[in-house]
């Protein structure tokens, strides 16, 4: 019987707010130690923001392109020490950093690593038909995706290292975030790790 008075009155409570306040009710009943709350969207949808954004309040607002203390550099590493191969891109996508690892033969993987930890999350499997291009690209080079990402780190947070292979003009691409949000693509070089304005970027 008090238990069906005490969800009446969490109803009743939850009615007459509208549905945009939280009715708590507690029974008196010593035995019973259940303790009723009603939550509103609102709720849930506030702690589904924080979530997104690393989980609580940033004064940087740069923290929402790279949440968490782990560089790019940083995931890389971790991806490598995980899956070994060589690392060929890096970027700071849907809360993770994900790293493409060109393995053994045509063989790529996708690693997954969390921002603000450094863990790895998971990681998949593909053959891809590009593989023959991507290491002739990277033949006599010196510089790796790593290195890149930490030449990059000077201009800003970096979010992404991609190797372009396309034509003569062949460079790691990163891309930066000052603290302000502004993003700035770079060139790094594969021989001397020298980082650039990328004359593409507007």
């Amino acid at each position: 019987m008090k238990r069906n008075i005490v969800i009446a009155v969490v109803t009743a409570a939850a009615l007459v707010g509208g549905g945009t306040a939280t009715a708590l009710a507690v029974s008196g009943d010593d035995d019973d130690a259940s303790t009723p709350v009603t939550r509103t969207d609102d709720d849930r949808n506030d702690r589904d923001d924080r979530s997104d954004d690393g989980g609580g309040d940033s004064d940087d607002g740069d923290r929402a392109a790279a949440p968490g203390d782990v560089t790019a550099a940083d995931a890389i590493a971790a991806a490598l020490k995980h899956t070994p191969g060589t690392a060929v891109s890096a970027e700071l996508d849907d809360g993770s950093w994900e790293i493409d690892v060109l393995g053994k033969g045509d063989t790529w993987h996708s690693v997954r690593v969390d921002p603000g930890t450094g863990k790895v999350l998971g990681s998949s499997k593909d053959d891809e038909d590009d593989a023959a291009e991507v290491r002739a690209a990277l033949k006599g080079t010196s510089v790796t995706a790593e290195q890149a990402a930490k030449a990059a780190a000077a201009k800003g947070t970096v979010v992404s290292v991609d190797l372009d292979d396309d034509g003569d003009d062949r460079s790691w691409e990163a891309e930066t975030r000052a603290s302000g949000g502004d993003g700035q693509d770079w060139s790094v070089g594969l021989t001397t790790a020298s980082v650039t304005a990328d004359r593409d970027d507007d």
